[in-house]
Protein backbone atom coordinates (compact mmCIF):
# COMPACT_ATOMS: atom_id res chain seq x y z
CA UNK A 1 0.00 0.00 0.00
CA UNK A 2 0.83 3.73 -1.08
CA UNK A 3 2.31 6.06 1.55
CA UNK A 4 -0.74 8.03 4.01
CA UNK A 5 -1.40 11.08 1.92
CA UNK A 6 0.41 14.66 2.85
CA UNK A 7 -3.77 15.96 3.32
CA UNK A 8 -4.01 13.60 5.79
CA UNK A 9 -1.04 14.05 7.73
CA UNK A 10 -1.24 17.55 7.39
CA UNK A 11 -4.93 17.51 8.75
CA UNK A 12 -3.90 15.10 11.92
CA UNK A 13 -1.08 17.79 12.43
CA UNK A 14 -2.87 20.63 12.42
CA UNK A 15 -6.66 19.57 14.13
CA UNK A 16 -5.20 17.45 16.83
CA UNK A 17 -4.33 19.98 19.92
CA UNK A 18 -0.75 18.54 21.35
CA UNK A 19 -1.60 20.75 24.46
CA UNK A 20 -4.75 18.72 24.95
CA UNK A 21 -2.28 15.29 24.63
CA UNK A 22 0.19 16.43 27.18
CA UNK A 23 -2.57 17.63 29.81
CA UNK A 24 -4.38 14.19 29.26
CA UNK A 25 -1.11 12.44 30.18
CA UNK A 26 -1.23 14.70 33.62
CA UNK A 27 1.47 16.68 32.51
CA UNK A 28 0.98 20.61 33.85
CA UNK A 29 1.64 23.32 31.50
CA UNK A 30 2.62 27.06 32.30
CA UNK A 31 2.47 29.85 30.04
CA UNK A 32 6.52 31.21 29.01
CA UNK A 33 5.44 34.19 26.55
CA UNK A 34 4.18 32.66 23.29
CA UNK A 35 5.11 28.50 24.32
CA UNK A 36 3.94 26.06 27.18
CA UNK A 37 6.31 24.63 29.47
CA UNK A 38 6.14 21.43 31.57
CA UNK A 39 8.02 17.81 32.55
CA UNK A 40 8.87 15.82 29.99
CA UNK A 41 7.53 12.90 30.45
CA UNK A 42 10.10 11.00 28.58
CA UNK A 43 13.15 11.70 30.96
CA UNK A 44 13.99 12.34 34.36
CA UNK A 45 12.95 16.35 34.28
CA UNK A 46 13.17 18.24 37.49
CA UNK A 47 12.96 21.45 35.87
CA UNK A 48 10.76 22.47 32.83
CA UNK A 49 12.26 21.06 29.95
CA UNK A 50 9.12 20.47 27.54
CA UNK A 51 8.20 23.46 25.63
CA UNK A 52 5.49 23.16 23.26
CA UNK A 53 4.03 25.99 21.00
CA UNK A 54 0.78 26.11 20.50
CA UNK A 55 0.60 28.10 17.43
CA UNK A 56 2.63 25.47 15.63
CA UNK A 57 1.25 22.99 17.43
CA UNK A 58 5.36 21.38 17.91
CA UNK A 59 7.12 20.27 21.29
CA UNK A 60 10.79 19.70 21.91
CA UNK A 61 12.75 19.25 24.83
CA UNK A 62 15.13 21.38 25.80
CA UNK A 63 16.55 18.70 28.30
CA UNK A 64 18.74 14.90 28.15
CA UNK A 65 15.95 14.12 25.38
CA UNK A 66 16.32 16.58 22.66
CA UNK A 67 13.40 15.02 21.25
CA UNK A 68 10.20 16.86 19.67
CA UNK A 69 8.18 17.42 16.52
CA UNK A 70 4.22 16.88 15.60
CA UNK A 71 1.50 15.43 17.50
CA UNK A 72 2.44 11.87 15.38
CA UNK A 73 5.73 12.00 16.50
CA UNK A 74 4.59 12.76 20.48
CA UNK A 75 2.15 9.45 20.13
CA UNK A 76 4.89 7.16 18.99
CA UNK A 77 7.28 8.15 21.36
CA UNK A 78 4.58 8.21 24.77
CA UNK A 79 3.18 5.31 23.47
CA UNK A 80 5.84 3.25 22.12
CA UNK A 81 3.95 2.67 18.78
CA UNK A 82 4.97 2.58 15.10
CA UNK A 83 4.08 5.75 12.83
CA UNK A 84 1.32 4.13 11.38
CA UNK A 85 0.11 3.01 14.28
CA UNK A 86 -0.08 6.60 15.95
CA UNK A 87 -1.72 7.81 13.04
CA UNK A 88 -4.78 5.26 13.73
CA UNK A 89 -4.26 6.42 17.05
CA UNK A 90 -5.04 9.99 16.13
CA UNK A 91 -7.85 8.92 13.76
CA UNK A 92 -9.63 6.81 16.49
CA UNK A 93 -9.86 7.85 19.61
CA UNK A 94 -7.38 10.63 20.99
CA UNK A 95 -9.14 11.68 23.66
CA UNK A 96 -9.62 8.65 24.54
CA UNK A 97 -5.88 7.47 25.36
CA UNK A 98 -4.38 6.37 28.74
CA UNK A 99 -3.11 8.77 31.25
CA UNK A 100 0.39 8.86 31.70
CA UNK A 101 1.93 10.24 35.11
CA UNK A 102 4.61 13.17 34.75
CA UNK A 103 7.10 10.71 36.43
CA UNK A 104 6.78 7.88 33.81
CA UNK A 105 9.62 5.97 32.56
CA UNK A 106 10.04 6.50 28.55
CA UNK A 107 7.93 3.71 26.47
CA UNK A 108 10.39 1.70 24.85
CA UNK A 109 7.69 -0.36 22.85
CA UNK A 110 4.14 -0.66 23.62
CA UNK A 111 2.99 -4.47 23.86
CA UNK A 112 -0.79 -3.41 24.76
CA UNK A 113 -2.95 -1.81 21.96
CA UNK A 114 -4.98 1.00 22.41
CA UNK A 115 -7.73 0.46 19.47
CA UNK A 116 -10.10 -1.40 19.11
CA UNK A 117 -10.13 -4.70 18.08
CA UNK A 118 -12.42 -5.45 15.09
CA UNK A 119 -12.41 -9.33 15.59
CA UNK A 120 -14.18 -11.41 19.19
CA UNK A 121 -11.36 -13.16 20.39
CA UNK A 122 -13.69 -16.63 20.23
CA UNK A 123 -14.75 -15.58 16.68
CA UNK A 124 -15.30 -18.49 14.29
CA UNK A 125 -14.19 -18.41 10.50
CA UNK A 126 -17.57 -16.73 9.23
CA UNK A 127 -17.65 -14.09 12.13
CA UNK A 128 -14.05 -13.64 11.59
CA UNK A 129 -14.70 -12.55 7.64
CA UNK A 130 -17.78 -10.69 8.49
CA UNK A 131 -15.98 -8.75 11.48
CA UNK A 132 -13.12 -8.31 9.35
CA UNK A 133 -15.17 -7.03 6.24
CA UNK A 134 -17.23 -4.59 8.51
CA UNK A 135 -13.80 -3.15 9.44
CA UNK A 136 -12.78 -2.86 5.99
CA UNK A 137 -15.85 -1.04 5.33
CA UNK A 138 -15.19 1.20 7.97
CA UNK A 139 -12.42 2.51 6.85
CA UNK A 140 -13.14 3.08 3.56
CA UNK A 141 -15.44 5.63 4.44
CA UNK A 142 -12.35 7.68 6.00
CA UNK A 143 -9.93 6.82 3.58
CA UNK A 144 -9.23 9.28 1.23
CA UNK A 145 -7.13 7.47 -1.25
CA UNK A 146 -9.88 4.71 -2.09
CA UNK A 147 -12.74 7.41 -2.18
CA UNK A 148 -10.82 9.24 -5.10
CA UNK A 149 -10.13 5.54 -6.90
CA UNK A 150 -13.99 4.98 -6.47
CA UNK A 151 -14.82 8.65 -8.02
CA UNK A 152 -11.95 7.74 -11.36
CA UNK A 153 -13.81 4.69 -11.45
CA UNK A 154 -17.64 5.82 -11.18
CA UNK A 155 -18.52 3.79 -7.99
CA UNK A 156 -18.36 6.87 -5.89
CA UNK A 157 -22.05 6.25 -4.60
CA UNK A 158 -23.24 5.96 -0.94
CA UNK A 159 -25.75 3.47 -1.54
CA UNK A 160 -23.58 1.42 -3.69
CA UNK A 161 -20.69 1.74 -0.90
CA UNK A 162 -23.15 0.56 1.82
CA UNK A 163 -25.45 -2.09 -0.33
CA UNK A 164 -22.49 -4.13 -1.50
CA UNK A 165 -20.07 -3.87 1.81
CA UNK A 166 -16.95 -2.26 -0.09
CA UNK A 167 -14.27 -2.26 1.99
CA UNK A 168 -10.35 -0.82 2.16
CA UNK A 169 -7.47 -2.81 3.03
CA UNK A 170 -4.81 0.07 4.25
CA UNK A 171 -2.84 -2.32 6.43
CA UNK A 172 -3.65 -0.99 9.70
CA UNK A 173 -5.74 -4.44 10.64
CA UNK A 174 -2.79 -5.80 12.31
CA UNK A 175 -2.66 -2.31 14.76
CA UNK A 176 -6.01 -3.29 16.13
CA UNK A 177 -5.29 -6.53 17.50
CA UNK A 178 -3.30 -7.86 20.26
CA UNK A 179 0.08 -8.42 19.76
CA UNK A 180 1.18 -11.64 18.07
CA UNK A 181 3.32 -12.40 21.52
CA UNK A 182 0.02 -12.58 23.76
CA UNK A 183 -1.85 -15.68 22.99
CA UNK A 184 -5.42 -13.81 21.59
CA UNK A 185 -3.10 -11.83 19.32
CA UNK A 186 -1.30 -15.51 17.85
CA UNK A 187 -5.12 -16.81 18.16
CA UNK A 188 -6.76 -14.51 15.65
CA UNK A 189 -3.68 -14.32 13.36
CA UNK A 190 -3.54 -18.10 13.38
CA UNK A 191 -7.54 -17.75 12.00
CA UNK A 192 -6.80 -14.83 9.64
CA UNK A 193 -4.25 -17.43 8.39
CA UNK A 194 -6.45 -20.28 7.69
CA UNK A 195 -9.45 -17.90 5.89
CA UNK A 196 -6.52 -16.15 4.09
CA UNK A 197 -7.02 -12.55 4.64
CA UNK A 198 -3.60 -13.00 6.22
CA UNK A 199 -0.20 -14.62 4.43
CA UNK A 200 2.43 -16.66 6.32
CA UNK A 201 4.55 -13.57 5.83
CA UNK A 202 2.36 -11.92 8.67
CA UNK A 203 0.86 -9.10 5.80
CA UNK A 204 -2.63 -8.80 4.64
CA UNK A 205 -3.84 -10.59 1.66
CA UNK A 206 -5.75 -7.81 0.32
CA UNK A 207 -3.19 -4.84 1.51
CA UNK A 208 -3.98 -1.86 -1.26
CA UNK A 209 -6.87 -3.13 -2.00
CA UNK A 210 -10.39 -2.14 -2.58
CA UNK A 211 -12.33 -5.37 -1.19
CA UNK A 212 -15.34 -6.21 -2.67
CA UNK A 213 -17.20 -9.43 0.00
CA UNK A 214 -19.41 -11.74 -2.36
CA UNK A 215 -22.02 -11.78 0.29
CA UNK A 216 -24.95 -14.66 -0.06
CA UNK A 217 -27.37 -15.95 2.11
CA UNK A 218 -25.85 -13.15 4.11
CA UNK A 219 -22.64 -15.22 4.10
CA UNK A 220 -19.67 -14.16 3.17
CA UNK A 221 -18.73 -16.54 0.75
CA UNK A 222 -15.72 -14.69 -1.43
CA UNK A 223 -13.51 -11.66 -1.39
CA UNK A 224 -12.12 -9.81 -4.00
CA UNK A 225 -9.37 -7.36 -4.07
CA UNK A 226 -8.07 -4.80 -6.67
CA UNK A 227 -5.42 -3.09 -5.75
CA UNK A 228 -5.78 1.15 -6.11
CA UNK A 229 -2.64 1.79 -7.21
CA UNK A 230 -1.82 -0.29 -10.14
CA UNK A 231 1.06 2.24 -11.75
CA UNK A 232 2.70 2.28 -8.65
CA UNK A 233 3.65 -1.74 -7.78
CA UNK A 234 6.54 -3.45 -7.80
CA UNK A 235 6.64 -5.52 -11.24
CA UNK A 236 4.95 -8.89 -10.57
CA UNK A 237 2.51 -7.89 -8.04
CA UNK A 238 -0.96 -8.82 -8.92
CA UNK A 239 -3.18 -6.41 -9.01
CA UNK A 240 -6.43 -8.81 -8.43
CA UNK A 241 -6.59 -11.20 -5.69
CA UNK A 242 -9.36 -13.63 -4.31
CA UNK A 243 -9.23 -15.38 -1.39
CA UNK A 244 -7.59 -19.15 -1.25
CA UNK A 245 -9.06 -21.75 -2.80
CA UNK A 246 -12.28 -22.49 -5.70
CA UNK A 247 -14.63 -19.07 -5.91
CA UNK A 248 -17.98 -19.44 -3.91
CA UNK A 249 -20.90 -18.11 -3.76
CA UNK A 250 -22.69 -15.47 -6.36
CA UNK A 251 -22.52 -11.79 -6.43
CA UNK A 252 -25.58 -10.33 -6.29
CA UNK A 253 -27.95 -13.01 -5.77
CA UNK A 254 -30.89 -11.60 -4.14
CA UNK A 255 -30.71 -8.92 -6.99
CA UNK A 256 -31.16 -11.20 -9.88
CA UNK A 257 -34.90 -10.44 -9.87
CA UNK A 258 -37.01 -11.08 -13.20
CA UNK A 259 -36.39 -13.55 -16.31
CA UNK A 260 -33.63 -11.30 -17.61
CA UNK A 261 -29.97 -10.47 -16.11
CA UNK A 262 -26.22 -8.80 -17.16
CA UNK A 263 -23.02 -11.63 -16.37
CA UNK A 264 -20.14 -9.35 -16.28
CA UNK A 265 -16.87 -10.05 -16.55
CA UNK A 266 -15.71 -8.59 -13.18
CA UNK A 267 -17.33 -7.53 -10.11
CA UNK A 268 -16.26 -4.10 -10.42
CA UNK A 269 -17.99 -4.06 -13.96
CA UNK A 270 -21.43 -5.96 -12.07
CA UNK A 271 -20.74 -2.44 -9.77
CA UNK A 272 -20.80 -0.26 -12.52
CA UNK A 273 -23.70 -1.46 -14.10
CA UNK A 274 -25.57 -1.44 -10.60
CA UNK A 275 -25.03 2.02 -9.69
CA UNK A 276 -26.57 3.25 -12.96
CA UNK A 277 -29.63 1.26 -12.63
CA UNK A 278 -28.99 -2.38 -13.86
CA UNK A 279 -29.86 -4.03 -10.94
CA UNK A 280 -30.00 -7.50 -12.23
CA UNK A 281 -26.43 -8.22 -12.82
CA UNK A 282 -23.83 -10.86 -11.36
CA UNK A 283 -19.99 -11.98 -12.33
CA UNK A 284 -18.49 -14.76 -13.62
CA UNK A 285 -14.90 -14.04 -11.34
CA UNK A 286 -13.09 -13.61 -14.77
CA UNK A 287 -13.84 -15.11 -17.82
CA UNK A 288 -12.72 -18.46 -16.33
CA UNK A 289 -14.47 -17.97 -13.31
CA UNK A 290 -18.56 -19.05 -14.24
CA UNK A 291 -19.41 -21.61 -11.58
CA UNK A 292 -21.83 -24.52 -11.55
CA UNK A 293 -23.06 -22.69 -8.11
CA UNK A 294 -23.92 -19.62 -10.58
CA UNK A 295 -25.73 -21.81 -13.14
CA UNK A 296 -27.58 -23.55 -10.44
CA UNK A 297 -28.41 -19.67 -9.40
CA UNK A 298 -29.65 -19.06 -13.05
CA UNK A 299 -31.89 -22.07 -13.41
CA UNK A 300 -33.29 -21.92 -9.35
CA UNK A 301 -34.21 -18.71 -10.19
CA UNK A 302 -35.63 -19.19 -13.50
CA UNK A 303 -33.61 -17.08 -15.61
CA UNK A 304 -34.70 -16.94 -19.27
CA UNK A 305 -32.04 -14.52 -20.54
CA UNK A 306 -28.81 -13.93 -19.98
CA UNK A 307 -26.66 -10.55 -21.74
CA UNK A 308 -23.24 -11.47 -21.31
CA UNK A 309 -21.42 -8.00 -20.91
CA UNK A 310 -17.69 -9.89 -20.98
CA UNK A 311 -14.70 -7.57 -22.11
CA UNK A 312 -14.44 -7.16 -26.12
CA UNK A 313 -11.26 -8.87 -26.30
CA UNK A 314 -10.00 -11.97 -27.98
CA UNK A 315 -10.22 -13.37 -24.43
CA UNK A 316 -13.79 -12.05 -23.57
CA UNK A 317 -15.49 -13.17 -26.84
CA UNK A 318 -14.04 -16.61 -26.91
CA UNK A 319 -15.41 -16.92 -23.39
CA UNK A 320 -18.55 -15.47 -23.96
CA UNK A 321 -19.04 -17.42 -26.80
CA UNK A 322 -18.24 -21.18 -24.83
CA UNK A 323 -20.76 -19.67 -22.06
CA UNK A 324 -23.83 -18.96 -24.28
CA UNK A 325 -23.30 -22.86 -25.71
CA UNK A 326 -23.69 -24.01 -22.06
CA UNK A 327 -26.58 -21.79 -21.43
CA UNK A 328 -28.26 -22.40 -24.18
CA UNK A 329 -28.08 -26.54 -23.37
CA UNK A 330 -29.85 -25.04 -20.03
CA UNK A 331 -32.68 -23.73 -21.77
CA UNK A 332 -31.18 -20.19 -20.92
CA UNK A 333 -30.83 -17.72 -23.68
CA UNK A 334 -27.83 -15.97 -23.95
CA UNK A 335 -25.92 -13.36 -26.17
CA UNK A 336 -23.06 -11.01 -26.01
CA UNK A 337 -23.78 -7.47 -24.54
CA UNK A 338 -23.49 -5.24 -27.99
Amino acid sequence: MGRIPDTELNRLKQGVSLQRLAESRGIVLKRHGADLIGLCPFHDDHAPSLVISPHKNLWHCLGACQCGGSVIDWVMKADGVSFRHAVELLRKDTAGMAVVADDAPVVKRATVRKLAAPLSENADAQTALQQVIAFYHATLKQDSEVQAYLKQRGLDDAELIDHFKLGYANRTLGLHLPQKNRRSGAKLRSLLQDIGLYRDSGHEHFNGSLVIPVIDDHQVREVYGRKIQGGKLRKGTPQHLYLPGPHAGVFNCDGLLGEEIILCESLIDALTFWRWGFKAVTSSFGVSGFTDELLQCLIDKAIKRVLIAYDRDAAGNQAAEKLAKVLNKHAIDANQWH
